[in-house]
């Protein structure tokens, strides 16, 4: 796996760059955020993982994120911040990065949080999602159907986002509950096919059609 390390801490980034490279990685590092984003640019298909700091000279982490999404490159984004607000980390996930860690931090920690982020599919799933005529945008956290508004409530929206990014699969009601429930909860509840239910009461028919479907005895589909 090749990393860039986007750090002008040099204490660190020659600290990260060396514990990187112990267990196998390549790994490349700048100092200087204009640089840093230029170099995503020109190489987006080289590295399998960007360790960008938030405060840069040249481009904050901010700008980086941001414009490298803008430029539609979907390479993972892990920003290195000593800020502990939460705004800052909401802020950080809404300009494009995957996932932030809080200095100081240990390097098993950031060896724990690159893996989770190169498991991920390599290409990031649009903002917007779309199944036919239903739109679902996760940042807004608004639903349309053909132009309509369709209000849901955060369980439903869970929900209908877990299936969007489903389309056409079989999800059983254990994987609906461990993805959107609390251990609280037992398979055996009703809970998910009450809210199946409302959701596709809400979502309406297609031409007579119901867009999400019962698989008896599994689970439920939502038909592409």
């Amino acid at each position: 796996m090749r990393v860039l390390i986007i750090e002008d801490e040099e204490k660190l980034a020659a600290s990260l760059s060396h514990g990187l490279t112990q267990i196998g990685y390549a790994v490349d590092t700048l100092n200087d955020g204009e640089k840093g984003y230029t170099r995503i640019s020109l190489h987006r298909h080289d590295y399998d993982i960007v360790i960008l700091d938030l405060m840069l000279p040249g481009m904050d982490g901010y700008q980086i994120c941001k414009s490298v999404r803008d430029d539609h490159i979907t390479t993972p984004i892990l920003v290195l911040t000593a800020r502990n607000e939460n705004e800052t980390k909401v802020k950080l996930l809404l300009s494009g990065a995957d996932d932030y860690l809080v200095k100081p931090f240990s390097f098993d920690e950031l060896t724990a949080r690159m893996h989770a982020l190169l498991r991920r599919p390599p290409e990031a799933l649009p903002e917007v999602l779309r199944v036919k005529d239903i739109t679902l945008n996760p940042t807004e956290r608004v639903v349309m159907r053909d132009g309509t508004q369709i209000p849901l409530t955060l369980k439903e929206f869970g929900m209908l986002e877990y299936f969007m990014r489903r389309p056409n699969q079989v999800v059983n009601r254990e994987d609906i509950l461990s993805h959107l429930w609390d251990f609280n909860y037992t398979s055996f509840s009703n809970v998910v096919d009450v809210h199946v239910k409302n959701l596709r009461n809400k979502l309406g028919k297609n031409g007579g059609e119901e867009i999400l479907e019962t698989v008896r005895g599994i689970g439920y589909r939502l038909k592409e």
